[in-house]
């Protein structure tokens, strides 16, 4: 027990049971990961450096491009740089990669505990960590598969290290805390130069009187950062092709500082000054309000602990750690990411920051925690020396149990509110994800491929990051885009093929769950293929139309179809026939030599009412031999939702859906 009173066993403590609670968190809140769809890319990244690869040479191209992934000659590189996923790899190697976001957090916690004694004390230093994993900001980044706080753990590695060297003169720490610096510029360049300035000012102080010894130390640091900055050069180097050109910059040359018009892919937007410090303004009223630790509980512990420093008096270290409460916020006013993950300013509920907070800001909480360790024991000894002052000596030993009891309960529970808010929201979205992902957990997928839609682009992982290829494309299940199936198909010769498909819109961060099915896909192959198609509309509507088209040319008839359709799409080398429309009737259109062909039947309710249902053929020729896949059907209240949502009837070969509509598709093929 008297080991318990050190405060570096407690501080000990607090790091490994933080480790320990990010861990759980982690797996318990985000089993599939976040309404952040960068996680796969950091995930892709680290698996690839796990078999020693810094590029992707996917085996068919335009299908397996992940999110965030630029193309050059030499394969497909991440927009990101790559210790995030170098550390994310460790945890992989230590026996999953929810292992790494474990030791991060522990990390992180100990590197504060050292900022904080180095900066103040040893007891300020358990305080402020304890604060921090307290935190909401903390506690949701640090469960995530995100740059931002391994970014700060080489932030306070550094910081820990030169205030260390800084003190004793010790060499070795000062180039330590010069390689973390290093690190952390790889790591985010911008964050960690937002961090550092303060320190960097602190250095030059020390340097003023050209003292040898400081001199030095200084300059051992200095090398030791440059060396993490040539390495990150080095880096651009050899993907983008240019030391000063980032790799986030290859993917998207206006998403990056300044102000202007400022885009990534197709968003665009003009950033100005004014819709900057308004942003950020909201950003950081919610960081005071509802991500600190207790919320403004918080927030006020943090400023009664500058007050209570300056009124005893900055030091130079002290104040190059508060430094970083205004090289941060002032530094993210000149970067347009802080406008787009508020979404819609004015809507709390709106944008990325409802679910992860003021990630750019995590670094506020730094300084944050350390002056609120601060604040909280100057009031704790300020409550001790009144209790002391008008009780009894014989009750005061009880009087300070009860007050610390008050105190405990009433921070304690704004604290676990707080973070309750945060949490919740993110398990709503993993519900809504158990949903869409429960076909792939029901189904043995070994051996198979998996086309994906692509309702945001054609990107993999984006939204399905939790769905990932392997390295080299021959894991147990290979996913693909839906384009160029068969260009899959004759890679994978040998697999099962399936696709993937939900009815209603993506939108998980809503509440808003999917109805998801894994279709399986057959490839049928001959001179001629013939596909079935059963067409049933529930009274009182009918069928009253068919279209059929390959893209450039249609056909369509009318029909009167009380009764259900029996139809054949009869697929040649020539065209695509649609018979049992009419008994004397027959819709034929051009055979694509390689794309869809698509049949539309309109059930009408009257007055202007009604849906269809889409048959989607994909269609390949060879010669004179026509290939097939099981075609993708869907009912669609118009033909841009089949388009956007890819709204699919469920089931299997006999579909239903609410309005008791029936759809039947088999293929054959005929020699």
């Amino acid at each position: 027990m008297r080991r318990l009173r050190r405060p570096g066993v407690q501080a000990a403590v607090v790091a490994l049971l933080g480790g320990l609670v990010v861990f759980a968190l982690a797996h318990v809140v985000f089993p599939y990961h976040t309404s952040n769809h960068d996680e796969g890319v950091y995930l892709q990244q680290a698996a690839m450096l796990l078999e020693g690869r810094l590029f992707l040479r996917p085996p068919v191209e335009d299908v397996f491009r992940p999110w965030f992934f630029v193309e050059s000659p030499r394969g497909l590189y991440a927009k990101y740089t790559p210790v995030p996923a170098a550390m994310f790899a460790v945890g992989k190697l230590l026996g999953g990669y929810r292992v790494a976001l474990g030791l991060v957090a522990t990390g992180t916690l100990a590197g504060l505990y050292h900022t904080t004694r180095e900066a103040f004390d040893a007891r300020t230093g358990v305080v402020a960590s304890v604060l921090l994993l307290a935190s909401p900001l903390f506690l949701v980044n640090a469960a995530v598969f995100l740059s931002y706080v391994p970014a700060t753990f080489w932030n306070l590695a550094f910081a820990a290290s030169y205030l260390r060297a800084d003190r004793t003169g010790s060499r070795p720490l000062a180039a330590l805390a010069g390689a973390c610096a290093g690190i952390a510029f790889f790591t985010r360049p911008y964050t960690a130069v937002l961090f550092a300035t303060p320190f960097i000012c602190h250095a030059l102080w020390s340097c003023r009187r050209l003292r040898r010894a400081p001199l030095e130390r200084v300059g051992l640091t200095a090398v030791f950062g440059t060396a993490g900055v040539l390495l990150a050069l080095g880096y651009n180097t050899l993907t983008t092709g240019d030391p000063l050109v980032f790799p986030y910059q290859a993917f998207a040359p206006n998403d990056g500082l300044g102000f202007g018009r400022r885009s990534i892919l197709a968003y665009s937007r003009e950033f100005t000054p004014a819709l900057s410090v308004r942003a950020n303004g909201e950003l950081l009223r919610k960081l005071a309000t509802q991500w600190l630790v207790a919320g403004p509980l918080g927030t006020v512990a943090a400023a009664v602990g500058v007050a209570v420093t300056r009124r005893r008096g900055f030091d130079s270290r002290q104040a190059a750690l508060a430094g970083v409460f205004l090289t941060v916020p002032l530094g993210n006013l000149y970067f347009w990411g802080t406008v787009n993950m508020l979404g819609t300013i004015s809507d709390p509920t709106d944008g990325l920051v409802r679910f992860l907070g003021p990630f750019y800001h995590v670094d506020v909480l730094v300084p944050a925690a350390a002056f609120g360790a601060v604040g909280s024991l100057w009031v704790a000894r300020g409550l001790r020396t009144a209790v002391e002052d008008r009780v009894r000596p014989r009750r005061v030993r009880p009087v300070l149990l009860v007050v610390a009891l008050v105190c405990a309960t009433v921070g304690g529970g704004v604290a676990v509110t707080a973070a309750a808010e945060p949490v919740r929201d993110n398990y709503v979205v993993t519900e809504q994800y158990d949903r869409a992902y429960e076909p792939f957990e029901e189904r043995d997928l070994s051996d198979a491929v998996v086309f994906l839609p692509t309702p945001y682009g054609d990107w993999l992982h984006h939204p399905f990051q939790y769905l990932r290829n392997d390295p080299g494309f021959d894991g147990d299940t290979v996913y693909a885009m839906g384009d160029r199936q068969f260009a899959v198909v004759d890679n994978y010769p040998d697999r099962r093929y399936y696709r993937y498909d939900y009815r209603d819109e993506w939108a998980p961060y809503r509440g808003q769950s999917v109805d998801p099915r894994i279709q399986r896909v057959r490839l049928a192959e001959g001179k001629a293929v013939t596909t079935g198609l059963e067409a049933v509309a529930p009274a009182p509507a009918r069928l009253t139309s068919v279209r059929l088209t390959n893209g450039d040319r249609e056909a369509t008839a009318t029909v009167n179809g009380t009764d259900p359709l029996l139809l054949r799409l009869v697929t040649d080398a020539e065209t695509t026939r649609l018979r049992g429309v009419e008994s004397n009737e027959t819709l034929s259109v051009p055979t694509p030599d390689a794309g869809t062909v698509t049949l539309v039947a309109f059930v009408d309710y009257g007055a202007g009412s009604g849906y269809n249902y889409r048959v989607e053929l994909p269609v390949d020729q060879r010669g004179e031999v026509v290939r097939t896949l099981t075609p993708r059907v869907e009912v669609c209240w118009t033909d841009g939702e089949c388009e956007v949502p890819a709204a699919h009837v469920p089931g299997s070969y006999q579909y239903d859906i609410d309005l008791d509509v029936t759809v039947n598709a088999t293929g054959e093929s005929r020699a």
